[in-house]
């Protein structure tokens, strides 16, 4: 493992909740199933590529967040045409098709993404960047990569994070990413992501952290009553407002509405919902 690579302190057993409210499992399954369906189903489509309207695309999203059982309320709009980096913090898998729902785009993602079942090949089909997030030295191409894509006319959606955090905490931007937006001479369109459990308070069911698995966090999304999922659409970033990758970030990095929990407090909070279960 690269010093250099982010990461996050959140873990599945020291930040993730357990889930109280469960849906039964028959309707658990029955989500998962309608989900898988919706993927097979942009497979088989994939080919078509950028002759599927953009629309289309972003009901196709929506209706995949929604069909495991997770009520979507957005904010905010984001340009649909034109070069444009989309850049927001990351907590879940979720966060990719919230994210396209809002503008359809080239998605930024680690190697790893590449071997998920299904999903893995609709990302490759749908023209993600792949990147070697313990490789320094790929890190410069990627950007080039990237600038070349806006330069193009391409939305590009990127987690300047790094890492996925529970959503109670939340890890500073990296700035490497935001130099292919001045490179391209393109607008940042920040977006702030949070998930909400039964009664409204923040929850970290949807959370993908640590050691956790794609196929148990599906497993807990599915089984959870009462997720929301809030996407709030930030003002635009014009091109030629920052100087500088550093002050660009600061200015993209989405502010959180409730307190940044420190990892102590994540560990003990979630320690008490053990032992009250």
């Amino acid at each position: 493992m690269s010093v250099w690579l982010p990461t996050a302190p959140c873990t599945p057993g020291a930040c993730v909740e357990p889930v109280r409210a469960a849906a039964a499992v028959p309707r658990a399954v029955l989500r998962l199933t309608a989900v898988a369906a919706l993927l097979l189903a942009g497979v088989a489509l994939s080919p078509l590529g950028g002759r599927i309207p953009g629309e289309w695309v972003r009901r196709w999203c929506r209706m995949i967040v929604r069909a495991i059982g997770v009520r979507i309320r957005v904010t905010g709009a984001a340009p649909q045409g034109g070069g444009l980096l989309l850049v927001a913090n990351h907590v879940s898998w979720l966060d990719i098709p919230l994210l396209t729902a809002v503008r359809p785009a080239r998605m930024l993602a680690k190697t790893e993404v590449r071997r998920w079942p299904v999903a893995g090949a609709l990302a490759a089909r749908g023209g993600a960047m792949f990147i070697e997030r313990d490789r320094l030295r790929a890190l410069p191409g990627t950007v080039a990569e990237i600038a070349g894509a806006l330069g193009a006319g391409a939305a590009v959606t990127v987690f300047p994070e790094g890492s996925t955090w529970c959503g109670r905490a939340h890890g500073r931007f990296r700035r490497a990413v935001f130099q292919a937006a001045l490179d391209a001479g393109v607008p940042v369109q920040p977006v702030g992501l949070r998930y909400r459990q039964l009664g409204g308070g923040p929850g970290t069911a949807a959370a993908f952290v640590g050691e956790d698995t794609l196929l148990a966090s599906l497993w807990r999304v599915a089984r959870t009553r009462g997720l929301v999922a809030e996407v709030e659409v930030h003002p635009l970033i014009r091109p030629g407002t920052h100087p500088d990758r550093r002050s660009l970030a600061h200015a993209a990095q989405p502010a959180t509405p409730e307190p940044a929990w420190t990892h102590t407090a994540l560990v003990t909070a979630a320690r008490a919902h053990v032992l009250n279960a």
